[in-house]
């Protein structure tokens, strides 16, 4: 039987640098790492203060859970397929985890982090390096839900990574890209899906070589513009309304 579980609004924020890294406070807001201003660096990551988080002027999706990497090699079409259909942890394309929550790869513990980007693309490579975490030939495994007031028919997703990525929507798996790429806006697009009223599971596994790695990810509509008649629901009833998202 399917387990789909209610996951909870706190999160992280990450920096990147050559710099001190100090864990941050456990308060909503606060940031992972210490930022080095003499050296021009930005966090990009932070921890949500809100239930709720409507995508940005450009559509871009700025709310994600993510697991801690976990360790694979290879970029081709066929190597990542093989990678993202491999379990690693128990029913990856069914549940819904909290932020917090643990799960056992290969003997190592590795924790799922819900996270805010302060700009349109998920930086995995300060997410990793603030935890001091591998940036590369590593997984990613993301997971976001887009809660929509109505069913939204003729709907594309629109992705980008850096590197290889595969993305599923509501269980089905619907793009993919791959080879050593940066990312780029629009990189891969779906066919045309229908968003259900309620909520819509979006999952994606990221894997990089080597270098930077990041993400981003947007809904356009019938005409090919950016959506943002939804948000993204980490709240209090998330769960029992995900109930109905896998039967």
């Amino acid at each position: 039987m399917t387990t789909i579980r209610r996951f909870l609004v706190p999160a992280i924020g990450v920096t990147l640098g050559a710099v001190f890294l100090v864990m941050a406070a456990t308060q909503p807001g606060s940031d992972l790492g210490t930022v080095d201003a003499s050296n021009g660096l930005a966090h990009t990551l932070l921890r949500p203060t809100t239930p709720t988080k409507a995508p940005d002027e450009e559509g871009f999706i700025r709310r994600w859970l993510i697991l801690e990497p976990i360790s694979v090699n290879g970029l081709t079409q066929s190597i990542v397929q093989a990678i993202v259909k491999k379990e690693y942890f128990p029913e990856p394309f069914t549940v819904i985890p909290r932020d917090g929550d643990r799960v056992n790869v290969e003997g190592a513990e590795l924790r799922w982090h819900a996270i805010d980007t302060r700009l349109y693309n998920v930086n995995l490579y300060h997410f990793a390096f603030a935890l001091d975490k591998p940036t590369s030939n590593v997984l990613f495994w993301a997971v976001t839900v887009a809660d929509c007031s109505k069913e939204l028919n003729n709907v594309r997703l629109a992705i980008g990574s850096n590197a290889a990525s595969v993305w599923w929507v509501n269980g089905k798996e619907v793009i993919g890209i791959y080879g050593d790429r940066q990312t780029v806006i629009d990189d891969g697009v779906s066919k045309r899906l229908t968003l259900e009223k309620g909520p819509n599971v979006v999952r994606c596994a990221v894997v990089n070589g080597g270098g930077a790695t990041d993400f981003c990810a947007r809904f356009l509509d019938g005409n090919d513009a950016p959506m943002k008649d939804f948000t993204v629901n980490l709240g209090d009833g998330a769960g029992s309304v995900l109930m109905q998202a896998y039967p």
